[in-house]
C-alpha cells in the first residue's frame, strides 16, 4: 500500500521545472559567454594579430600594455586570450549531446579547458601579485580565492576522470566551470547590480563599495551555491525543493540576463563597434 504524498508538487512536476529552469539558464549564460568570445576575438585578437598592442589600452584597463615590459605584456595577451579558449571549451563541456555523440571530443576539449583554466588561474595570480593589477587589496583577495577554487577544482575533476569516477568527476567539473567563469559572472553581475538599480547603488572606484565586495567575491561563489542548491534539489525526492529551486534558478536566469544585455551594450560594443 502506497502513502500519498502530502507535497502540493508531485516530483515529476517539481523535475521537470528544475530540468527547464537549468535549460534556460545555460541558454542565457552561453549567448551571453558567446559574446565574451566574440569581444576578445574583435577587440583583443585583431589588436595582437596586427601587432597593435597599445591598442589593447583603447578599453580602460587596470594594467594593459606597458612599454618595456615585455613579459607583463605576454602574460597579459596570453591570459586574455587564452579567456576565449576556455570559455568555448567550458560551454562545450556542459553539452549534454556532444557528450554522447562525440565522446573523444569531450574528452579532448575538457583536457583542453582543465590545462588552460590551470594556466590562467597561475596567470592571474602572477599579474595581481607581480604585476599588481587590481584595484583594491579586497579585489587582489578575491582574485586569490578564486584561483586556489580553480586549482583545487580542476585537479579533483581531472583525478576522478583518470580514476573513471565520471559522476565525481562531473561534478567537480561543472564547479570548475562555475568558478573559472568568476570574471565573466562579475561583469555580468555589475551591470546587472547597475540596471537593476538604475545606478551603481554602494560601488566605488576602487571597487571597495559594499555592493563590490558582495559582486566580487559573489561572481564565483553565488554561481557556485546556486549549482550546490541545484544538485542536492536532483537528488532530493520531494517535489516543493525542486520547484522552489527552479524558482531561484529563473530569478538568476532574469539577473543574467539583464547583466549580459548590459555587459554587451555597454561594455563591449561600444568598443568593437563605436560610433562613428
Amino acid at each position: 500500500m502506497s502513502i500519498p504524498s502530502s507535497s502540493p508538487f508531485p516530483r515529476t512536476i517539481g523535475a521537470a521545472a528544475l530540468r527547464w529552469a537549468g535549460v534556460l539558464w545555460f541558454s542565457v549564460a552561453a549567448l551571453g559567454q558567446s559574446a565574451f568570445i566574440a569581444f576578445i576575438l574583435a577587440f583583443y585578437g585583431v589588436r595582437t594579430a596586427t601587432g597593435n598592442f597599445a591598442g589593447w589600452n583603447d578599453k580602460p584597463l587596470i594594467t594593459g600594455y606597458v612599454k618595456g615590459d615585455d613579459a607583463g605584456n605576454a602574460v597579459f595577451a596570453a591570459h586574455v586570450l587564452l579567456a576565449s579558449v576556455v570559455t568555448l571549451g567550458g560551454l562545450m563541456q556542459m553539452i549534454p549531446g556532444l557528450r554522447r555523440r562525440w565522446p573523444r571530443l569531450h574528452r579532448w576539449t575538457g583536457r583542453t579547458f582543465l590545462v588552460v583554466a590551470v594556466f590562467l588561474a597561475l596567470s592571474g595570480v602572477w599579474m595581481a601579485v607581480v604585476r599588481g593589477t587590481y584595484l583594491s587589496v579586497i579585489s587582489a583577495v578575491a582574485i586569490l580565492v578564486n584561483a586556489v577554487l580553480i586549482l583545487v577544482f580542476a585537479g579533483l575533476a581531472w583525478r576522478h576522470a583518470v580514476k573513471r569516477r565520471f559522476e565525481a568527476h562531473r561534478r567537480w567539473a561543472l564547479r570548475t566551470f562555475m568558478v573559472v567563469s568568476g570574471v565573466w559572472f562579475l561583469r555580468v553581475g555589475i551591470m546587472g547590480w547597475i540596471l537593476v538599480n538604475r545606478g551603481p547603488v554602494g560601488m566605488t572606484d576602487d571597487m571597495s563599495g559594499p555592493a563590490d565586495v558582495v559582486l566580487t567575491f559573489g561572481s564565483y561563489l553565488i554561481p557556485l551555491t546556486i549549482l550546490e542548491l541545484y544538485g542536492a534539489a536532483q537528488r532530493s525526492a520531494g517535489g516543493v525543493g525542486k520547484v522552489l529551486t527552479a524558482a531561484l534558478v529563473v530569478v538568476a536566469s532574469a539577473f543574467t540576463a539583464a547583466g549580459v544585455f548590459g555587459t554587451i551594450a555597454f561594455m563591449w560594443l561600444p568598443h568593437v563597434w563605436p560610433k562613428s
